[in-house]
């Protein structure tokens, strides 16, 4: 296994390396804290050779809310010398539009990584069509039920094919005693459920201007501490001041 870089030096270090292969990395946080720019870089940056802290594999894209832009990857491309067409290339792009057909998109996926070399597949956001198709509280057991087994189809890529899964998730105030005492009462959506199946789960809060923080939530190996990046036109940098 190997790791993926971030874009950014600074965050790489928290990592211990960069973005894991063969695991699932979670990004939470709230809107706007930079999931999906992250996501944007890492679709350009596992396609580097792997002495640039690439993974020298094509990048398979599952939006679904419908943020995924093009367009963006074209100056990530730029700045790592490589061509916007190629880069567009080795990114397949799917928008899931419920939960179900979410789950099917797996299902391709594996057929498409047993066929040509991947290195990583992201699924941004990973809960928001869980939260519309299992709207009502009643129905809290049946998503997690459903959930478990995406998440299980997900582990089975990370382990048969060693591409690194990263899922984005938004964070929900968290209503529970213990939010009483914590800095920032904010938690992961999706439960234990989610807490299991993620090896490493990253939380992204706004710095100043285009500065965020990066907090390692829970990881096996990696102490929790935290790290600045800047969000920049050509993607996750290291933050300029």
């Amino acid at each position: 296994f190997f790791q993926l870089t971030s874009g950014s030096k600074e965050l790489d270090k928290l990592l211990g390396g960069g973005i894991e292969t063969g695991s699932i990395t979670e990004i939470f946080g709230e809107f706007r804290t930079g999931k999906t720019q992250l996501c944007h870089t890492l679709a350009v940056t596992c396609q580097l050779p792997l002495d640039m802290g690439g993974g020298e594999g094509k990048c398979l894209y599952i939006d679904t809310e419908g943020t995924f832009r093009p367009e963006r990857l074209l100056a990530t491309a730029d700045r790592y010398g490589l061509s916007g067409a190629d880069v567009l290339d080795n990114v397949a792009y799917a928008r899931a539009y419920n939960s179900d057909h979410q789950s099917q998109l797996l299902i391709q996926a594996a057929a498409m990584m047993s066929e040509s070399r991947y290195a990583l597949c992201i699924v941004d956001s990973a809960m928001a069509l869980y939260r519309t198709d299992y709207a009502g509280r009643g129905e809290l057991s049946a998503r997690q039920i459903h959930l478990a087994r995406f998440l299980r189809m997900l582990l089975r890529l990370a382990d048969e094919f060693g591409v690194a899964i990263v899922i984005t998730n938004q964070v929900v105030a968290q209503v529970d005693g213990a939010a009483m005492f914590s800095a920032d009462p904010k938690k992961p959506i999706g439960g234990h459920i989610m807490a299991h199946a993620s090896t490493t789960r990253l939380y992204l809060r706004k710095g100043r201007g285009e500065t965020r923080i990066c907090k390692i939530y829970d990881s096996p190996c990696l102490p929790e501490a935290e790290a600045m990046f800047g969000i920049y036109a050509d993607g996750i940098g290291d933050t300029k001041d």
